[in-house]
Order: C-alpha cells, then structure tokens, then sequence
C-alpha cells in the first residue's frame, strides 16, 4: 500500500466526519455508497441499511455550537486494489451551552470500496468505550 493511498482513505474519513458536523448531505452521499450498512450506537444494536436513517440526522435543527472531531491512531489495511479497512479513534470536541467543551470519544471501523474508480464508504462500526 502507498503511503498516499493511506492518507487520501484517511483524508476521506476526515471529509465523512466534517460533512456530519456540518450537516453537509450532498457531501456525505457523494462519499457514501447508497447501500452503506452501519453498527452505531443511534442503531440499539441493529444493523442499519442505507442512507435514510442517517439523512435523518443531517435534516435535524443545529444548535449552532461549534463542534469537530480529530482521527487519532488511523490504521489502514488494503483487502486488495479495491478495498480498504480504516480503523481509529475519534475524539470528538463539542462546545456545551455552558461553554464547557467536553471531548467524546469513540472507536470507529470504515470500509471502503473502490466503485467505479472512486473510493465509496460502504460499512462503517462506531462503538463508544466502556459503554
């Protein structure tokens, strides 16, 4: 594996995670392959299928307050040309009403597939430690 083919899959999780933050859909999507599948939390426990139940989300009212999540640790592993697995902590920084900026932390795994010549986020785990 190249060590630029490790940063672009790295740079791409950073790209997911700031599309979130900034409610920015049409980012997100164009990352996401329709069919992605997902354990998070938000799931209770259940494997969620497609982009609807995170469209939710993005459609919420943002409070405003500042907020940014930092990769921590990334690790890529190369399954062949045309897929990878990116694991890392995510150390998310929230701005609370009281001022306050709490980090939350969570351990996450990001499978990508090579579609079309273009790096799709295809299945991702996000587990929180301890919970």
């Amino acid at each position: 594996m190249s060590q630029e083919t490790e940063s672009h899959l790295v740079s791409l999780c950073q790209q997911v995670l700031d599309s979130i933050h900034t409610q920015d859909w049409e980012t997100y999507a164009s990352l996401c392959h329709p069919t992605l599948s997902a354990f998070e939390p938000e799931g209770r426990g259940h494997l969620i299928e497609g982009l609807p139940f995170h469209k939710f989300y993005f459609e919420l009212e943002s409070n405003g307050r500042a907020v940014r999540s930092t990769i921590s640790s990334p690790k890529v592993r190369m399954l062949g040309d045309d897929a990878a697995v990116v694991t890392y902590t995510r150390l998310t920084q929230r701005v609370q009403a009281d001022g306050s900026v709490p980090t939350g932390v969570a351990e996450e795994t990001r499978i990508w597939q090579k579609i079309d010549g273009e790096w799709r986020h295809v299945h991702f785990h996000r587990s929180i430690p301890g919970a």
